[in-house]
């Protein structure tokens, strides 16, 4: 039977294992978990699975997570030792990997199953606040380390099916991505990406996707993403939700010293 389609959704990840790390840096994640813990509840129902198209997976086409019981990839540095022994239990989804291969391969896109591949930080720092106990399944997709925007786009569109089959599609990056900018140097370029951004999520959908599909012309575009692999998730949740409205559903002024961070919701609750 199918469903009335799930929303879609970019979620800013912040920064490294933050959930293990807000009794250290009280306070930082708090409106970011807040947001997050409000999704389900948004939703009002548990979905059949999760597809996370992760910033923090990057190959050469489309890869496909099929591993029935993932591991974890503790792919950050310089946080302390017990974020390196932290467990996000939730089982993976092989049969679910499998149609979602064989999708995009019908659309004409290069894709694979991976059936070793554990869960990467851009995936389990969303889902702790969103569903602690891990009882959903969850497939990650890569991005194409060729970062084509109308490419992406073209793969949430083949994803669109999943949406009536309970499956909550998530894009994991962050609105504004430059390590090397912090402090009062990223106030300035990071509201400009941001307010461009929210301009043309909520234009009409060809207008929109023509904005995505020529994003570096932004203002501060390549301040704010030097390298586009935090913003290119985003494509895929507007691709699957093509004419849907984009609402705003998290947003900071100053998440991690200055940046200004959005996370958006592509259809209705």
């Amino acid at each position: 039977m199918p469903h009335e389609p799930l929303p879609t959704f970019f979620l800013s990840h912040g920064g490294g294992p933050w959930p293990w790390l807000k009794e250290s840096m009280p306070g930082t994640f708090d409106q970011l978990e807040c947001s997050l813990a409000s999704i389900p509840r948004e939703l009002g129902m548990i979905p059949k699975g999760i597809l996370v198209i992760t910033a923090h997976w990057i190959e050469r086409g489309f890869v496909v997570s099929g591993n029935a019981c993932p591991s974890m990839i503790y792919d950050f540095s310089g946080f302390p030792e017990h974020t390196y022994h932290v467990k996000y239990s939730a089982p993976g989804a092989p049969d679910l990997a499998n149609e979602i291969k064989t999708c995009l391969h019908d659309a004409g896109f290069n894709v694979r199953v991976d059936f070793e591949r554990g869960f990467d930080h851009g995936t389990y720092t969303l889902l702790v606040p969103m569903f602690p106990e891990a009882q959903v399944p969850v497939v990650q997709l890569s991005i194409d380390r060729k970062f084509d925007s109308e490419t992406h786009l073209k793969v949430g569109q083949a994803l669109v099916e999943f949406r009536e089959k309970g499956i909550l599609i998530l894009g994991s990056g962050l609105s504004f991505h430059n390590l090397a900018t912090f402090g009062p140097e990223a106030a300035a370029p990071s509201r400009a990406f941001d307010q461009w951004l929210q301009e043309s999520l909520a234009l009409a959908p060809t207008e929109r996707w023509r904005r995505l599909c020529s994003w570096s012309l932004a203002p501060a575009a390549r301040k704010a993403h030097p390298r586009e692999d935090h913003l290119i998730p985003l494509m895929v949740a507007v691709g699957a939700a093509w004419d849907e409205e984009a609402r705003v559903i998290y947003h900071e002024d100053d998440f991690m010293g200055h940046w200004c961070v959005s996370s958006f919701r592509f259809g209705k609750p």
